[in-house]
Parts: structure tokens; C-alpha cells; sequence
């Protein structure tokens, strides 16, 4: 890698695949349906009753007249265009009128936007088949192309996981292999077995729903042991190269230091460090700690640790530019709008006490809580002082001193749980 891209902070990049709107749409559209949460037929031991509840909070399933659910009813075609419409998202294609879909069809409009979504297509001849009970294979691939997700890793790795692979017809592999790496699958009771041509019940519906809404982070995910689950990356060491650039940012927007002043003080990386290929090496919001040294030429930031928010450590070799900007402190000035927003190093504080007078300065704007009490004498009897002053925003960004191993992650690696 030679390369290293800077993101600047405040910039948002959005991947936006999806967007959920609690519509609600009952999941047997032709029979009335109530707003309960707890079904009489699903309780708290059932095996998909969280993924049900929720989803039933957020008004995409409903339930019927008598209190029941009835998880373990098969679904059809039409049933399920009907359940994924409430699951929005932008429209990608046009309509097309079906030859078994007439108008006057209880689920016409809902087979029209699954199909404009993408979520759903039809059989040759212009054809739904509306009636058709629909097989878990057919579940999975509408929501995994629904959504856009393609294989990471060999397929055929990923296949392997299941015990009944070959009954997966071709047309479906690659979707099948896609939406097991974003964990859209759930078999109960064995992750492991597909059943890729059995009738999907209105519970693993529910699942497979709920878990497409976790792929997108808009849904808490659920610790559920029948979730098909597949390791697809592995840690590996990356190298930063010397003179790379770390953009930094500092919670004051001033740092005043003094003559010989060593004041510890802890950094944020301020945009993502990516490398050629885009990955993230170091993320935005990591930690660098170290120490602004002042010295009768300037103010340079020595950085000593790189704590990322995945929580490693490395020891990092890294400086600022010197610093050579001066600010006068006179004996008339006004301590408080002066050390507004202000960080201030040891010696800093000591001076501007002895200068002033004022020798109420509050030890949280002294970096590192350092007593000023003993540097104090040096600066008595004096009308001015001038101090560095350093300004977070423009002049720390940092320059590796040498080069930076980090380790992180990579996709096409893959492994069954």
C-alpha cells in the first residue's frame, strides 16, 4: 500500500440499500387483522418469538381476529409480496401487469411494488403465480437481490456449510451464498440445514425479514442459535508507510504552553485512514496519546500510542510540525476570556498567574492537572509574557516518523461456525 486516502471529518458517505417504514401491512392481507405484540400461539420458549414481536412492534406483521399467530402456516407468493412491501426501499424498475394478477386481485398492488422494488419477479410467460406457496430458497434470494448483496467469498465455500447444498438449484446459488455471509438465513431447528425447497412458514418469513433489516443496522440483532453463521474475514497486519499523514482534532480549540513546558495530552483522528483499496486501517474517533514539548525553538506534538477504537494498542512514532506562534499575555488581561476554550501547559498557567495576579486558574484547563504553584515565583514582578499558542485544528496533524503496522481485517475468507 502507498497510498493513503483522507476523509475529512463532517463528511458523510451513506450506502443507502434500504430504507424501512413501519407500514403496516398484515401479513394475510384478506383477513382482518389486530395491532397485539403477544400472539397466543407464540409463546415466550417459541424459537423465532423475538423476531416475530418485533416486527409485529413495528406494525410489518400483524396477527388475527382470534389472538393467534399461526407461525407455522405456509405462505404464498402474493402472501409474501404483501409482507415484504412494508420493508421500502427505492423503486427500480417499472410495473408490470401479470397475466395471473388480474386488477381487482386482493394483493395486486402489493405484487406490483414487490416486484418495482425489486424484491420480487415473476416466471416465464408473464406469469406470478400468486397462490403458489413459496419455498425458503425463494424467500431468501428475493430479499438477498432485493437488497443488492453479492458473494464476498467462493460460493462453493460458503455452501458447504449446509448439509443439503445440492438441493439448491443453480439459479439460486450465488444469492443463497450472499445472504448466508449477511446472515439472512434462519433454520430451525438447525442452522445448518437449509431446506431450500420446503414451503416457508409465516415464522421463518418473520426471521428472514427481521434479519434483513439487522444486515442494514436498523434492527437489533438477535443472539438466536439458527442463524446460519460463516466467518468471512480474518485478521491481518497492513503497513502504514513513514510520512503518512493522521489528521487529528483536539476538544479545545487553543493550546497555550510556556517556556520548557512537557504537558501530556491525548489526540482523536479525525477522518478514516483508508488504504489503496479502500479498507479502513485506522477509524475516525481512535485515540493518540502523547506529549507537546516546548522548547526555545517551537511546540512540537510527540505522539507515543495509537489506541483504536477496536480496541488494539500500538506504540506509534509520529510528530507534528514545530510550532512557532506566539500570543503576548499582559498584566491587564482578562484571565477568563483568556482561558476560554483554552488548554493550558504548566509553565502556560504558571505565567499567566504571575503576570496577572490571578492565581485562580482551574486545574481541569492545566494539561495533565500539573500544580503551578512552585513556577509561579519566575514569572512574579513581570507586565507580559509570551506564550506558544497552538491551534488543535490547524497545526497537529501528524506525519509518521516511521512506518505504522496495524492489523485488520479481510473479506474472502471463509469459514463455517
Amino acid at each position: 500500500m502507498s497510498v493513503l486516502h483522507r476523509i475529512k471529518s463532517g463528511t458523510s458517505v451513506l450506502l443507502t440499500l434500504g430504507t424501512v417504514a413501519a407500514t403496516a401491512a398484515p401479513m394475510l392481507a384478506p383477513a382482518p387483522s389486530f395491532a397485539q405484540t403477544a400472539f397466543s400461539d407464540v409463546n415466550n420458549n417459541y424459537w423465532a418469538k423475538d423476531f416475530i414481536q418485533d416486527l409485529s412492534e413495528r406494525g410489518i406483521i400483524k396477527g388475527f381476529p382470534d389472538g393467534s399467530f399461526r407461525p407455522d402456516a405456509p405462505v404464498t407468493r402474493a402472501e409474501f409480496a404483501a409482507m415484504i412491501r412494508s420493508v421500502k426501499k427505492a423503486k427500480t424498475r417499472a410495473a408490470v401487469g401479470f397475466a395471473d394478477v388480474p386488477s381487482n386481485f386482493w394483493a395486486s398492488g402489493a405484487i406490483a411494488e414487490a416486484y418495482e422494488m425489486g424484491w420480487m419477479s415473476g416466471y416465464p410467460g408473464n406469469v406470478f403465480r400468486p397462490a403458489q406457496q413459496i419455498p425458503r430458497v425463494q424467500v431468501v434470494v428475493a430479499l438477498n437481490n432485493g437488497m443488492g448483496y453479492e458473494p464476498t467469498c467462493n460460493f462453493q465455500d460458503v455452501l458447504s456449510y449446509y448439509n443439503d447444498a445440492s438441493e439448491i438449484q443453480s439459479y439460486a446459488v450465488k444469492s443463497v451464498a450472499a445472504a448466508t455471509e449477511k446472515q439472512l438465513v434462519v433454520s430451525y431447528p438447525n442452522p445448518k440445514s437449509l431446506k431450500p425447497n420446503k414451503s416457508a412458514t409465516r415464522a421463518e418469513v418473520a426471521a428472514f425479514i427481521y434479519q434483513t433489516l439487522v444486515s442494514t443496522n436498523q434492527a437489533r440483532a438477535i443472539n438466536s442459535p439458527y442463524i446460519a453463521k460463516i466467518d468471512v474475514s480474518e485478521s491481518v497486519a497492513v503497513k502504514i508507510p513513514s510520512g503518512a499523514t493522521i489528521p487529528v482534532e483536539y476538544a479545545k480549540g487553543k493550546i497555550l504552553l510556556g517556556p520548557n513546558d512537557k504537558s501530556p495530552i491525548t489526540l482523536t483522528v479525525a477522518a478514516d485512514i483508508t488504504g489503496n483499496n479502500g479498507q479502513v486501517l485506522i477509524p475516525e474517533g481512535s485515540k493518540i496519546s502523547g506529549e507537546l514539548r516546548s522548547t526555545a525553538s517551537g511546540v512540537q506534538f510527540v505522539a507515543q500510542e495509537l489506541s483504536i477504537i477496536n480496541g488494539s494498542r500500538v506504540p506509534l512514532k509520529a510528530t507534528s510540525q514545530l510550532i512557532t506562534r506566539k500570543e503576548t499575555v499582559t498584566k491587564g488581561v482578562n484571565v477568563g476570556n483568556l482561558v476560554k476554550n483554552t488548554a493550558l501547559g504548566a509553565a502556560a498557567a504558571a505565567a499567566i498567574a504571575g503576570v496577572t495576579g490571578d492565581r485562580a486558574i482551574a486545574t481541569e484547563e492545566v494539561l495533565g492537572g500539573a500544580g503551578i504553584g512552585t513556577l509561579i515565583g519566575v514569572f512574579l514582578g513581570r507586565d507580559k509574557v509570551d506564550l506558544y499558542a497552538v491551534n488543535p485544528d490547524t497545526d497537529l496533524d501528524l506525519q509518521l516518523d516511521s512506518e505504522l503496522v496495524v492489523r485488520t481485517t479481510t473479506t474472502g475468507i471463509c469459514s463455517a461456525r
